[in-house]
């Protein structure tokens, strides 16, 4: 097994001519003739160089082998079309009619059985293990079909704080990326119990645990190049198993995407990106925040961009809505056979709270100012705020005043200098 690593300094990147070298070195201690190989790569919603990385792997291996593919690890997401999946790779529709006229694009299909390939399950014993306690159930481990026909998995993917998982990259890219819905509805609402702040930015999870438990499940040679971005450029590329290649980026990871304050924050406005297309994926412009707003404050998600809850659960969330974990775990037969993965992103936009004596009490005030409709903003137990009225500049240089404005969020994970205790205890 070959592995490689390579960091450039905090203050500068990696420059696009140093990554062909890089992968041709983490290539070159494996057999690539007549394998079938699989490349998986992350959607849009994900910030790195992927198209560089894909572009060096074919130039380097994709003329030895009998079969090199792509298939993009949407998890629940909504698939791509072909233009979009090029966009991801940075090639033109030309180039793929030409050069890449070889490479197979696949989305993945976390909903559709036939899809899909059991590969066995995580037993109640391991489980309980695994989660230190929390659970204790079987747990089945499906996966697209299509990887099984393949003699090698390639992963590209950037590492960053994850709500759910801690750090992300590595095999998170199998698992939600290509799996069948159990194991990654369990894991999300594992996440969720345990909760965002005590997730989020730390390594050695139990989800993570989860994750690379069922990974080993998975009975096709891996090989990953994960990927930590700061600004515009590739600060680090890390190749070799999954693990291994993870478990180095995660560290720099840790070093460039945290950003510490020494005091909370009464209001936070937190502009969500055009790649965040719904609150699905814009709700992680809360995750990131959630640790600096004080008690009682406000974080106003700033998106005008948005229209949709989620394309595809927003009807399970438009009947549940957004709430703390407690409300659920205390009503628990009321929602234990909805989709755990819904829930735990519910819990994870909603944030701390508490529910006692059939009343919820958040710790913070979360304001939609996107293109959702105020009637669909409350029926959904979020605030509302026409993004008409807000004037961003306002929020500017205001730290000294309690006042946050993030012009970019969702990626870079924002916490206090001192733990505060709710943090402690949730």
């Amino acid at each position: 097994m070959c592995s490689v690593q390579a960091i450039a300094p905090p203050s500068s990147s990696l420059s696009a001519g140093q990554i062909p070298p890089l992968v041709e070195e983490a290539c070159a201690g494996y057999d690539w003739d007549g394998k079938k190989v699989l490349v998986i790569v992350p959607d849009a919603t994900r910030t790195a160089p992927v198209g560089q990385v894909f572009r060096a792997l074919h130039a380097t291996v994709a003329g030895r082998c009998r079969a090199f593919d792509v298939m993009v690890a949407l998890g629940t997401h909504p698939p791509m079309s072909e233009e979009a999946i090029c966009g991801r790779l940075e090639i033109s529709a030309a180039e793929k009619h030409s050069a890449f006229s070889a490479v197979n694009l696949f989305n993945h299909e976390w909903d559709n059985p036939e899809a899909l390939a059991c590969l066995g399950s995580i037993p109640a014993k391991e489980i309980g293990d695994l989660s230190g306690g929390l659970f204790s159930m079987d747990v089945s481990v499906s996966i697209n079909r299509r990887l099984l026909d393949y003699d090698r998995l390639i992963i590209i993917g950037p590492v960053f704080p994850h709500e759910v998982v801690g750090c992300s990259g590595g095999n998170k890219y199998l698992f939600p990326g290509v799996a069948g819905p159990d194991i990654l509805n369990f894991f999300h609402w594992l996440g969720a119990v345990i909760t965002n702040p005590m997730i989020i930015g730390n390594k050695w999870t139990p989800v993570r645990r989860v994750v690379d438990r069922a990974a080993a499940l998975v009975p096709v040679e891996k090989l990953c190049f994960c990927l930590v971005v700061q600004g515009g450029g590739l600060a680090g590329i890390f190749a070799g198993t999954p693990e291994a290649a993870w478990d180095a980026a995660s560290d720099l990871s840790q070093e460039l995407h945290i950003v510490r304050k020494p005091k909370p924050f009464h209001t936070v406005l937190s502009c969500a990106p055009k790649m965040y297309d719904e609150l699905w994926v814009g709700g992680k412009c809360m995750y990131k925040l959630e640790p600096v707003v004080a008690d009682g404050g406000e974080l106003i998600i700033y998106a005008p961009h948005i229209h949709e809850v989620s394309v595809v659960h927003g009807h399970v969330l438009r009947r549940i809505g957004y709430h703390c974990r407690d409300y659920f775990l205390k009503q628990w037969d009321r929602f234990k056979d909805l989709p755990w993965g819904t829930l735990a992103h519910s819990t994870h936009v909603r944030g701390i709270g508490k529910f006692e004596d059939g009343i919820e009490q958040c710790r913070i005030r979360v304001t939609l100012a996107t293109g959702i409709p105020e009637d669909i903003c409350r029926e959904i137990n979020l605030c509302y705020r026409d993004p008409a009225s807000i004037d961003v500049e306002s929020f500017a240089n205001r730290e000294d005043e309690g006042i946050l404005l993030v012009r970019k969020a969702g990626e870079m994970l924002y916490h206090l200098d001192d733990r505060p205790d709710w943090a402690k205890e949730a």
